[in-house]
C-alpha cells in the first residue's frame, strides 16, 4: 500500500499518571530519523519508543513530542509525617524555653524532607505513554495511506501517459525506417557516380541499427508492468520506485538520442517530463 511520508497526527489520554499528549510529524527522508522531545519523567523510555515507532515507520523524519501534566511531573505531594513530627516536638520544646519564639507553619514545610514527591508508577506511566502513541501512530497512519493514495492516482496517471507514448512511438517507426532509407537513397541518387547496391543496403543496415530503438522501447514497457506491479505491493515500496524513476529516465533519455525524428524527439521531451513529475512523487513515498 502506498504511503506519503509527510503527515501530522495527535493523541491525547487522561489517567492516574496524568495527562499525556502525543504529536507526531513526519516529512520525507531518506531513511527513518527520529527526533524526541520527552519530559525528564519520560527519557528513560526513549529507546522502548524508538523501537515501537520502528516497527510501524520504515521512512521519514518523525518530529515526536510528548507532553505530561498532572502526578507524574511532581504535582502530587506527600506529608512525611514522621520528620513533621519530630520538627513539631522540637518547635515545642524550643517554645517552652523561649516564650517569645515563634514558629510558622510554612517555614515547618520548607524544612527538607517534609513534603515529598508523591512516587509513581513506572508500568503505569509506561502502560499510558504506549497507548497514547499507539493512538497517534495509528491516527498518523491513516493520513499517510490516504495521501499515500491520492500518490498512487497521480502515478498511475503518469504511467498511462509513459505508455499512450511509448505505443505512439512503435506506430511511427516503421515510418521513420522509411523516410531514412528514402533519404538515404536520395543522397546517393544525387552522386555523380553510381553507388553499389551493397553497399547501399549495407548503409543503411547501419544506420536503422543506430536508430533502433525497440529495445528501449520493450524496456519502458516492462519499466511501465514494474511499476504498476510495485504500487499493488502492501509493504513500503519508496525506494524501489526511486531506483525504477532513474531506470525511465535512462530509457528516455537513450530514446532521445537515437531519434532523427521531430516526432520521437518531442516524445522523449513529454517521457522526460512524464518522469520527472513521477520523480518529484516518489520522493515522499515510504
Amino acid at each position: 500500500m502506498i504511503r506519503s511520508m509527510t503527515a501530522y497526527a495527535f493523541a491525547e489520554t487522561t489517567g492516574p499518571v496524568g495527562a499525556l499528549s502525543c504529536e507526531l510529524r513526519t516529512v520525507n527522508h531518506r531513511y527513518l530519523e527520529l527526533s524526541p522531545r520527552l519530559p525528564d519523567d519520560l527519557r528513560a523510555f526513549e529507546s522502548a519508543l524508538r523501537e515501537r515507532i520502528a516497527a510501524r515507520l520504515s521512512r521519514g523524519k518523525v518530529d515526536l513530542t510528548v507532553r505530561l501534566r498532572g502526578e507524574a511531573r511532581g504535582d502530587a505531594l506527600q506529608v512525611n509525617h514522621a520528620v513533621l513530627g519530630k520538627l513539631s516536638e522540637l518547635s515545642m520544646d524550643l517554645e517552652a524555653r523561649f516564650p517569645r519564639l515563634q514558629i510558622e507553619f510554612t517555614e515547618l514545610l520548607r524544612f527538607p524532607g517534609v513534603l515529598q514527591q508523591a512516587e509513581v508508577d513506572q508500568d503505569q506511566l509506561q502502560d499510558a505513554l504506549f497507548g497514547v502513541l499507539d493512538d497517534a501512530l495509528a491516527a498518523l497512519t491513516a493520513t499517510r495511506e490516504r495521501e499515500g493514495a491520492k500518490l498512487g492516482a497521480i502515478l498511475g496517471e503518469r504511467l498511462d501517459g509513459i505508455e499512450r507514448i511509448v505505443g505512439e512511438v512503435r506506430t511511427w517507426m516503421p515510418q521513420i525506417r522509411e523516410g531514412l532509407r528514402a533519404r538515404l537513397e536520395q543522397r546517393l541518387a544525387d552522386l555523380k557516380q553510381p553507388a553499389d547496391p551493397g553497399r547501399l543496403e549495407q548503409e543503411l543496415v547501419l544506420q536503422l541499427t543506430r536508430v533502433d530503438v525497440d529495445e528501449e522501447l520493450d524496456r519502458l514497457a516492462t519499466h511501465i508492468a514494474e511499476a504498476r506491479r510495485v504500487l499493488g505491493l502492501k509493504e513500503p515500496v519508496g525506494r524501489r520506485l526511486d531506483f525504477l524513476m532513474q531506470e525511465f529516465n535512462r530509457e528516455a533519455n537513450t530514446l532521445g538520442s537515437k531519434s532523427i525524428d521531430a516526432r520521437s524527439t518531442n516524445a522523449a521531451v513529454e517521457l522526460k517530463v512524464l518522469i520527472e513529475q513521477m520523480r518529484e512523487q516518489v520522493q515522499n513515498i515510504e
